[in-house]
């Protein structure tokens, strides 16, 4: 496998969500690498992935549901989570949005990004 320059971030909307629950920096880290070994749980198209991520102590089946834009490659942003127990999914209207979101996000220069951390729009993990 080559060794890519991967760099995974969290958006303030995320971030701002993550500090309600108890998932870690280390956890998210380790969904990514599942993810680059295929373990995705769901492709929902323009970019957008559905990923699982087990609580300690709780399993996958029971825990957080994250949506990441990717482009599978060197950059993965954690958009959107949600625990299980409180929305199945999201709707056809937030999915179009994320997609948005995730097209201009994915498009991005490095110049953009490093502006986007510095303005705290984005956290590089």
């Amino acid at each position: 496998m080559i060794e890519t320059n991967k760099r995974i971030f969290k958006t303030r909307y995320f971030s701002n969500w993550l500090e309600k629950t108890e998932l870690t920096d280390a956890l998210l880290l380790n969904a990514v690498e599942e993810m680059e070994r295929g373990l995705i749980d769901a492709d929902l198209g323009g970019g957008v992935f559905k990923k699982r991520v087990a609580l300690p102590n709780r399993g996958k089946s029971g825990s957080i549901r994250t949506l990441i834009a990717t482009n599978k490659n060197d950059r993965w942003f954690f958009m959107l989570g949600f625990e299980k127990n409180q929305r199945d999914n999201i709707d056809s209207q937030q999915l179009k949005e994320l997609k948005k979101a995730a097209k201009i996000i994915l498009s991005a220069t490095d110049i953009q990004i490093t502006l986007a951390v510095k303005t705290n729009e984005i956290t590089e993990i």
